[in-house]
């Protein structure tokens, strides 16, 4: 199996607009492949300006909450590409793309790493971050799956919220379930929801 990054990836078309989501990059050798479903943003700035940096957010709300629509994160200009990366994160990465294997439904860019830089220590997720990083990949999945499935796995990674959440993972929480609850057209929640007014 190969190894696969989960990052906050962004690309910038070539007037300037930024596009930021969260992206597993597959790693093929020394490079990383990015592997957008078509149609997608992604695909037309790398088509503009090949290049695209990830970064590893320190806030896993930003990961939750691009996947929930809610994409106004601070960002930073990179430094060997032209381009933005978040402004908070454990590290990041810029890449330009090597080589495209085009496809109808899936193009895989080969990214050839020029600069990597690390910002603040990185000692590990606890299981909630970890927890709400899985939630909201399953959330990007809802037209693909059952629903029973998608309770079943809300409701495991729901045990690790539960026990080790703080507030930030909370609220990223709440966010993913409102999204699963209004695509399964439920009103009930698999967790109760956190802070005023729950």
């Amino acid at each position: 199996m190969p190894l696969i990054l989960e990052t906050v990836v962004t690309t910038v078309s070539a007037e300037g607009t930024m596009h930021l989501v969260p992206f597993g990059l597959i790693r093929e050798g020394e490079d990383f492949v990015l592997a957008p479903f078509r149609p997608s943003p992604t695909i037309a700035n790398l088509s503009e300006q090949p290049y695209f940096a990830a970064s590893a957010p320190s806030d896993v709300r930003v990961i939750a909450g691009v996947v929930t629509g809610r994409r106004d994160w601070p960002v930073v200009p990179c430094q060997r590409i032209p381009g933005q990366r978040l402004a908070e994160c454990f590290g990041h990465a810029e890449f330009e793309v090597a080589s495209l294997e085009d496809d109808v439904t899936r193009p895989r860019y080969r990214g050839r790493m020029v600069h990597a830089e690390s910002h603040v220590p990185f000692i590990g997720y606890n299981r909630a971050q970890a927890a709400v990083i899985e939630a909201a990949i399953l959330s990007t999945r809802l037209h693909m799956l059952e629903p029973e499935k998608i309770l079943a796995e809300m409701a495991y990674h729901a045990i690790a919220i539960a026990k080790t959440a703080g507030p930030a993972e909370r609220e990223a929480w709440d966010w993913i379930e409102d999204k699963v609850a209004q695509a399964l057209g439920r009103s009930e929640r698999v967790l109760p929801r956190s802070g005023p007014g729950s």
